[in-house]
């Protein structure tokens, strides 16, 4: 067993090659056997981070070099998942901040770089992927030295040691044209630059839940870095929270450490290093697992609150039941809370009844993995539209979250992009000529401005525009905001649609259903190109008569359902509509379906 322990956090903007970094490491540093057959992306474990090439959780491995276990934990680039970085810093000694040579610093670049020098950390630049043709690594060091600047970092901070790397490559070197040859000069400049582990080893045991895994063997799994004394197999340990209260006691049946990727059984755990424990059953993330004489718990790190909420509830469309197994409000409320309790990032609420539960996150993205996985899992249920979550001022003001979007885009698509921009009371912050005739603008804009925009920003530039974006600040409220303006074509009652009477439908509008599909009164089957809702009848097929047959609809040319996403559809929705999930199918829908109900409901409305 190696005695000295680094623990570093690698750290980047979404895409900028952290987890491919990782890959090349472990299998360069002899973490796998030479005949051993390694994924791609082989930190990204999870179903839905392989579907979509990104890092969702936070997950630690290790790698042996020299004479020292570096413990790397491998984080989320993408902005929803921001709480996965900030808890996971106080588990580090040192960070890799990963820059695209090409792209440069990037929205979530500041982002958590920012997290990184406020926990102290003093970072390891990489300009990564210089084998880029366009890569710009003298530009992009300038960057981020202004970045480290602006960010008030400490002259210690802002002695940064710098490396270029091609993470799919396999090689580092210290010099823009260097040798590059492996990876060696990475890991041995981390064992120069990152100062190992200090902890006092003779004190009671104690260490803050950082992860939290489920495991049908194990139960509830804890993964932290030791901060005082040992862990031993078997010994008496117990649970602590924020505020000192005791929130469960027990054995340490397990305990476990990382070589490489694999989780290995060990006896004793020491102080400095991060490992998994298994015994505690109430335990959560932020909680003290320690020793029964210790009664102060560790501090934890604020996270910053979520900004967008929706409130789920049981599938109450007239196919309910048919396509899922998990259809009741306390199977919904059990997944909902659990998922609270594991994700720092989501908060829970419920109705005094029970049977309506709001969910809140950091964005788009972070709601629509929940639900995603969800619908995986079986469960049936009903979405209401997205809000955003507004907050007060000391003087009674209203204030809403407001985000920065960094736009790459062709300069002959700027001016319909600040346009589209404008309109979502978005203000632009800065513009530059980024060479061959194109532009970056950053704007500052409303979150609930945005729900949905980054497809229309991919129409706008004709799939050719990058965006990002990151929460900035809670600012002035800015006004009431112009909805959808396409009314819905609503389907008059249930079956199945038929392609004759879509085919006549089309010219009215954009069609969401095709020939077959089952449809309900009060489903939302389409959309017109004009304000205005419009009851449709889908299911109007040829009719009879004494010349010819009912023929089939063999001849009939149907315009390609549009395929989007459930957060697409969740931005699409007003205020009087909702989404129907299920492990089959999403389907649009009025909140209420019967056409007298909602005319009464709008009259109401409107008198009050």
């Amino acid at each position: 067993m190696t005695n000295i322990i680094r623990n570093i956090t690698i750290i980047a903007h979404v895409d900028h090659g952290k987890t491919t970094l990782i890959d090349n490491l472990m299998k360069q540093s002899g973490s796998f056997r030479e005949n051993e057959v390694v994924d791609e992306r082989l930190m990204d474990s999870g179903e839905l981070e392989k579907e979509r090439g990104i890092t969702i959780l936070a997950k630690p491995a290790s790698i042996n070099w020299k004479d020292s276990r570096i413990n790397i934990i491998d984080t989320p680039g993408h902005r929803d998942f921001a709480a996965e970085v900030e808890r996971v810093l106080s588990m580090a000694d040192g960070a890799l901040l990963l820059i695209d040579s090409a792209e440069g610093v990037m929205p979530q670049t500041k982002f958590v770089l920012a997290k990184a020098l406020k926990q102290g950390l003093k970072p390891i630049v990489i300009i990564n992927k210089m084998d880029k043709p366009d890569q710009r690594a003298d530009d992009v060091l300038n960057e981020t030295f202004d970045l480290f600047v602006s960010l008030d970092a400490s002259e210690e901070q802002l002695d940064f040691p710098v490396i270029y790397a091609s993470g799919r490559s396999g090689w580092a070197d210290k010099e823009i044209n260097g040798s590059r040859e492996n990876l060696n000069p990475l890991l041995n400049l981390v064992i120069e630059h990152v100062k190992p582990s200090n902890f006092d080893k003779t004190k009671p045991f104690a260490m803050l839940s950082t992860l939290l895994y489920a495991d049908s063997y194990l139960g509830r799994s804890l993964v932290g870095r030791i901060s005082q004394g040992t862990a031993k197999a078997n010994q008496q340990i117990k649970a602590i929270n924020l505020d000192g209260e005791k929130v469960d006691e027990g054995r340490l049946t397990k305990i476990f450490r990382y070589e490489g990727t694999k989780k290995v059984p060990i006896e004793i755990g020491e102080a400095g290093d991060i490992v998994i424990v298994a015994g505690l059953e109430k335990a959560n993330v932020a909680d003290t697992i320690c020793d029964l004489e210790i009664n102060e718990p560790i501090k934890a790190t604020p996270i910053d609150p979520p900004t967008m909420s929706i409130k789920v509830t049981v599938n109450s469309s007239p196919l309910a039941g048919t396509e899922g197994k998990k259809l009741t409000s306390t199977q919904i409320r059990e997944r909902l809370i659990q998922e609270s309790e594991n994700n720092v990032g989501i908060s829970f609420s419920e109705n005094e009844g029970k049977d309506a539960f709001e969910i809140s996150g950091r964005g788009e993205l972070m709601l629509e993995i929940l639900l995603t996985q969800m619908r995986r899992e079986g469960f049936e249920m009903t979405v209401s539209p997205p809000k955003v979550l507004y907050k007060k001022n000391e003087s009674g003001e209203k204030l809403e979250p407001i985000e920065e979007i960094t736009m790459d885009l062709d300069e002959e698509y700027s001016s319909k992009v600040i346009d589209s921009i404008n309109r979502r009371k978005g203000k632009l912050i800065d513009l530059k000529d980024t060479g061959k005739n194109k532009k970056r603008l950053i704007f500052h804009a409303p979150t609930r401005g945005l729900m949905g925009y980054t497809s229309r920003f991919l129409t706008l530039t004709k799939g050719t525009g990058i965006i990002n974006r990151t929460f900035h600040s809670y600012g002035a409220f800015e006004g009431e905001m112009e909805g959808r303006r396409n009314g819905a074509l609503i389907s008059m009652e249930q079956g199945k649609a038929v392609a004759f009477a879509i085919f006549n439908l089309q010219a009215r509008g954009e069609m969401f259903i095709t020939h077959n599909d089952p449809v309900y009164a009060g489903m939302i089957v389409g959309l017109t190109p004009k304000p205005g809702d419009m009851i449709i009848n889908v299911m109007k097929g040829k009719k009879l008569t004494n010349m010819r047959t009912q023929g089939t609809d063999e001849n009939v040319v149907l315009t390609p359902v549009r395929k989007m996403s459930i957060a697409e559809q969740l931005s699409m929705l007003n205020t009087d509509e909702a989404l129907e999930i299920t492990p089959i199918s999403c389907r649009l829908r009025k909140a209420i379906l019967d056409p007298h109900e909602r005319k009464r409901s709008e009259k109401s409305g409107a008198a009050a």
